[in-house]
């Protein structure tokens, strides 16, 4: 192929990338305004707050007995409300993407909320999503804007500080995405190099322990958009993001061992415990009942290769 083919590809690439995070986010105003008026249900009377102490972000609080739904309790307001309110994203191809054809967003985290949806209220499709970047994730918790959050959320000690986590539901791992005319193998060889991640993550903040320039953007997908224009020379990322992305871009490739474990868990609102004990239940069936490889097959296993067994739940946190 030809420079001046590649060139143009590539730009119409990064045309095609743009247009997505500009509906993005358009997607995310048109949904703030339509939810902001249905926000999440206050904490239900006799919830704890979300202790501080942290010696392992992926410890949660035991699952309910069951997903039997008290009355007064967080799930009972949901399910009278009629339906679940989720934080998530819609250019995460894979975890949460809206599908060009149908409009509908969807995904592994996708199918992880539904699954709540439908302990909930018996209905999978009973569920609103609310389109919020990054650095949205634990803010719309505190306020009480969204019941849930599943949007790649790494659990981490800080961010326990400020909100609460079920237990484990994927365990990620940090990679490097450059372009196929790169030679680097990994993040150690792209000293002096221009390396994006999303503001507002782990993600991001890890680039500091190395040797290269760090740049920020409002998504993913304007990482991408960067990456193709040629304005940053590499991508970091979860590796399930990153696999995404290498199925939309023909020239680019994702290299080197991860460099990190990023273990994901549904965010949830602090004074909401009795919805993360719940939570819990749900995805504690998943893991038992095979629900969870079914969701990775569907999703991932193209990707990232057969499904894995299912991150273990660690229980303890009082």
């Amino acid at each position: 192929m030809s420079s001046r083919t590649t060139t143009r590809t590539r730009t119409a690439l990064a045309v095609a990338a743009l247009l997505a995070v500009v509906l993005g986010g358009c997607a995310t105003q048109a949904t703030t305004a339509a939810t902001d008026a249905a926000a999440a249900p206050a904490a239900a009377a006799g919830a704890q707050a979300a202790a501080v102490e942290c010696d392992d972000a992926t410890t949660s609080y035991a699952p309910t007995t069951g997903t039997e739904i008290p009355p007064g309790s967080t799930m009972a307001a949901i399910r009278d409300r009629g339906y679940l309110l989720v934080g998530v994203s819609a250019d995460t191809l894979r975890m949460g993407a809206r599908n060009p054809f149908t409009g509908q967003i969807e995904g592994f985290d996708i199918d992880v909320a539904r699954q709540v949806a439908q302990a909930i209220l018996g209905d999978p499709d009973a569920i609103r999503f609310r389109v919020i970047t990054a650095g949205d994730r634990i803010p719309v918790l505190q306020d009480h804007e969204v019941d849930l959050v599943t949007r790649a959320f790494t659990m981490n000690c800080e961010r326990w500080q400020d909100i609460a986590f079920s237990a484990e539901y994927f365990t990620a791992g940090q990679k490097v995405l450059v372009s196929t005319e790169s030679d680097a193998q990994g993040i150690e060889e792209l000293s002096g190099l221009r390396v994006c991640a999303p503001d507002g993550t782990t993600t991001l903040e890890r680039l500091e322990q190395y040797d290269v320039e760090p740049v920020g953007a409002r998504t993913h997908s304007a990482c991408l958009a960067l990456f193709q224009q040629g304005r940053v020379d590499a991508i970091t990322g979860d590796d399930t993001v990153l696999a995404g992305f290498v199925a939309q871009d023909p020239y680019a490739r994702v290299v080197g061992e991860a460099f990190s474990a990023e273990p994901y868990g549904v965010g949830v609102a602090a004074d909401q415990v009795d919805l993360v004990r719940f939570v819990n239940a749900v995805l504690d069936g998943m893991k038992a009942d095979g629900t969870w490889a079914q969701v990775y097959d569907r999703w991932l296993g193209e990707a990232l290769g057969p499904a894995p067994a299912p991150p273990a739940s660690v229980y303890g946190r009082s």
